[in-house]
């Protein structure tokens, strides 16, 4: 019996296209996809449709639904979409197969709507699952890109590098701070880390525990941790709670920090035009003896 409701369907399926066409499109100014254009509205339920249809012909072509889910997250297109465009194609399936017989017997009636069930919900399936594993794979793509994001560590001269940090710091970031730190100061050779928490919007008791938990590991091996950015409303923050920030260098400003930095390398920034000046005047001493 399958067989013949399906047949009708391949042979009707223009007729069904239309129907679910106009019934999808009758949705659209009041559901999620009224802010879409309508050539790509038109043009995405037609390809809708077509997977719908290979699906039922060719028992599932995963790649197809594949690529269709894919397309669907890349739009931003609700899961939704999918649920209702499958139960609206349902009910018009459903409806057109009932109106080319003249039975209307219980039986017949439970027999369409069983065949008709057997093509869709393997399709919702497979569908709904496509659409689910690819956002949980973009998620997943974007949730590392973020964290390497959030606690970057960047080696700005030979044995000095610096993390700039940016935004609240909660327990799960904290530890990704640290472990960045320490690895990143073995793998650069740093000599001196700066931290900057210039970008930090708040600094309370377990923000101030946090970064000095991670200062002082990487004192622990052999580097030499600066915390910069401290602003005025951050450092009487410190003080009225009582932290205790003296185990490490502290300064106000990167620049500042960066010089102590060059200082602990054995370096300093030098005044090149002062310094062309002292040389050419000692040129001319030498001359004029």
């Amino acid at each position: 019996m399958d067989e013949k409701f399906k047949k009708i369907a391949m042979e009707n399926s223009d007729s069904i296209v239309h129907l679910w066409l106009d019934e999808i499109g009758s949705m659209k100014d009041y559901n999620y996809t009224s802010s879409i254009s309508e050539e790509l509205f038109e043009s995405t339920n037609r390809e809708f449709v077509n997977v719908i249809f290979a699906s039922i012909k060719n028992q599932g072509n995963s790649k197809t639904v594949e690529d269709f889910s894919e397309k669907l997250i890349n739009l931003g297109w609700p899961l939704s979409y999918i649920t209702d465009g499958l139960q609206v194609f349902r009910r018009v399936t459903i409806d057109y197969i009932l109106s080319q017989s003249d039975q209307v017997d219980s039986t017949y009636i439970s027999n369409v709507l069983q065949s008709v069930d057997n093509w869709t919900e393997p399709i919702i399936r497979q569908l709904v699952n496509e659409y689910t594993g690819s956002w949980e794979h973009i998620v997943s793509l974007q949730r590392v890109a973020l964290q390497e994001l959030s606690a970057p560590l960047i080696p700005v001269m030979e044995r000095i590098t610096i993390m700039p940090l940016i935004g609240t710091i909660d327990t799960e970031r904290a530890k990704l701070i640290m472990e960045n730190l320490l690895e990143g100061a073995i793998k650069h050779n740093s000599e001196v880390v700066l931290i900057d928490i210039t970008g930090v919007p708040v600094v309370d008791t377990m923000v101030a525990h946090h970064i000095i938990q991670a200062a002082e590991a990487v004192r622990l091996i052999g580097s030499t941790c600066i915390l910069v950015g401290i602003r005025p409303e951050i450092a009487q923050t410190i003080v009225n709670l009582g932290i205790d920030l003296g185990k490490f260098p502290t300064k106000s400003s990167l620049k500042k920090g960066f010089r102590k930095a060059l200082e602990i390398t054995d370096r300093k920034v030098v005044d090149l035009d002062k310094k062309y000046g002292e040389i050419e005047e000692m040129i001319d001493s030498l001359g004029e003896g």
